[in-house]
């Protein structure tokens, strides 16, 4: 019998022993198809989902190397049924296929006759069809080619996209190397989405995402919309561009709540697109109103809504979504893979570390325990208020002191969820605060005093949690956050993984209420970083200062 680090059920789950020899590379080939669930001491559980496998399809892997993995890396005989299941599954991806026709525009084509039956007398489907041009192949109404790739996946029969993209208006970009050149996993990166089309580039905060999107801009030479999540991200990105590429101050506008410039290379806020006046979106004119040949979604796992629906429309455009985590809190990842594209290079964030491109992390969770009036208050409490209470206490304000002065002179980050708790931290610290309504401006001089090391101490609400360049932080305090959210969590671990002149590892802290809804939702936060092989570190808060906390 095999002494492999997995145990494979027909469940479809899969239990990862975690101090097994050969855990980390059974980890990095299950990954490309399998997603954690929880992440204990011990032992992993991973899924086996559809969409996890169309996923793996669509960046090339074959049903026979998920198989092979599996039967490679598993203690015992891996169920017959489940083999048989993945395959089938996989086989799914692509049975449909949209094309380009000479003489009919757009079509839906199969070699598989029954399948195609299947989808056209699906109700919502036949709306988008037109007419039926032989047994393989259907006309589709060039508008719905997005809705129809949604609806298709629903229905279990997800269609590769082959029908190609319009040009664009031509515009010159190039990478301006000057003392600098592309990572080699950043032009990896970029092959592969241009190669696919369209698609989403995964890869840990600080790793250079943004350079990724400046090198798919100077491979597609055409003007370029990027979205981004705040006004803060998007001038980011207009001094990176400057900086890295051949586009000037006059070729690049911004396109937020204070400045509507369009300009061949545009960045715009989600916020701004979103912003719904008597029913209509009046900005969408801005996607509608001119020949994009590239749009690029900044922090794709963010999408709102209307930017899904926006996109159903853009699918005869290139697009490229980044991230750190493709994990949404709203179980939409089917959306982004039918509307912006499948994963085309996923980098687990410890190959990215090995590498010296990103900092090494500890990751400490301090617990500590609620006062007797506040743990009766807490128990007494209403569902809907139960959280706050534990998030909130009072006990946590003076670890937090404790933390800050044992790491004085580093540059060191406070974040939490709740702004009232973080307007007592901040006087109780000395520490100016960012919050929602901290003006673009000031928030932009507090981030560079923190860069200049001019400032030492930030308290930032979760309007930092993204986008937000601050390559000195070193340590981060979490206090309280977004309920279970994990991304979240790799979002403010994120913000601390530029690598040090120094070279030392960068501390994030969670402090947490124990034996409450705080210790459980931290748990859940924890997962996906657990997945990329962050082991959290348990410290009573009364320890601290006493080892090399």
């Amino acid at each position: 019998m095999a002494d492999g680090p997995l145990i494979v059920q027909s469940d479809k789950t899969i239990l990862l022993e975690v101090d097994h020899g050969q855990a980390t590379e059974a980890r990095h080939a299950i990954a490309a198809f399998a997603e954690l669930e929880r992440a204990p001491e011990h032992m992993h559980s991973y899924r086996i989902t559809p969409l996890g496998l169309w996923n793996a399809r669509a960046a090339g892997l074959d049903a026979e190397q998920v198989l092979d993995t599996l039967l490679q890396y598993s203690r015992f005989p891996v169920p017959h049924a489940l083999l048989i299941d993945i395959e089938e599954t996989m086989s799914r991806y692509g049975r449909l296929r949209l094309e380009k026709d000479p003489q009919h525009g757009l079509v839906l084509r199969t070699d598989d006759y029954p399948v195609l039956e299947e989808v056209m007398h699906a109700k919502k489907i036949q709306p988008l069809l037109g007419p039926r041009i032989d047994g393989e192949t259907t006309v589709v109404h060039s508008s719905q080619r997005g809705q129809l790739k949604q609806l298709l996946l629903k229905l279990g029969w997800p269609a590769e996209d082959l029908a190609g993209y319009v040009d664009g208006t031509p515009h010159p970009i190039a990478l301006e190397e000057n003392g600098w050149k592309l990572r080699p996993y950043q032009q990896v990166a970029t092959e592969n989405f241009w190669a696919g089309g369209s698609g989403v580039v995964v890869l840990p905060c600080g790793a250079g995402k943004t350079l990724v999107g400046a090198a798919a801009m100077a491979t597609s030479q055409t003007t370029t919309l990027i979205l981004v999540t705040n006004t803060v991200s998007a001038r980011q990105w207009k001094d990176e561009l400057l900086k890295r590429t051949t586009l000037t101050e006059d070729e690049i506008g911004e396109y937020s709540g204070s400045l509507k410039e369009v300009r061949p290379v545009t960045i715009a806020t989600y916020q701004v697109l979103t912003l719904r006046r008597g029913g209509l979106y009046p900005h969408l004119e801005l996607v509608d109103n001119n020949d994009w040949g590239l749009i690029i979604y900044d922090e794709v796992h963010l999408l709102p809504a209307p930017i899904f629906r926006m996109t159903a429309d853009l699918q005869a455009r290139r697009r490229l979504g980044l991230t750190a985590t493709l994990v949404r809190e709203d179980g939409r990842e089917g959306e982004v893979f039918s509307l912006i594209g499948p994963k085309r290079y996923d980098a687990p964030w410890k190959d990215i570390e090995a590498q010296g491109y990103i900092a090494p992390a500890d990751c400490v969770e301090v617990r500590v325990d609620l006062p007797r009036d506040e743990r009766t208050a807490y128990a007494m409490a209403d569902d809907a208020d139960k959280y706050r209470l534990c998030a909130t206490s009072d006990t946590k304000n003076a670890v937090v002191e404790r933390l800050v002065a044992h790491h004085k002179g580093e540059q060191l980050l406070v974040i939490g969820q709740y702004i009232d708790q973080l307007d007592e931290l901040a006087e109780r610290l000395d520490a100016p605060l960012i919050k929602g309504e901290t003006s673009v401006k000031e928030r932009q001089r507090l981030f560079d005093e923190f860069r200049s090391g001019s400032l030492h101490t930030l308290v930032v609400s979760k309007v930092a949690n993204f986008s937000i360049d601050l390559p000195e932080a070193a340590v981060a305090i979490q206090v309280s956050g977004s309920f279970g959210s994990r991304q979240e969590e790799a979002q403010r671990l994120g913000r601390l993984l530029r690598p040090k002149s120094d070279g030392r590892a960068a501390r994030f802290y969670t402090v947490v209420a124990r034996e409450t809804l705080d210790q459980d939702f931290a748990a859940k936060r924890q997962r996906f970083l657990a997945e990329q092989g962050y082991a959290y570190t348990i410290l009573d808060a009364k320890d601290i200062g006493k080892t090399g906390s």
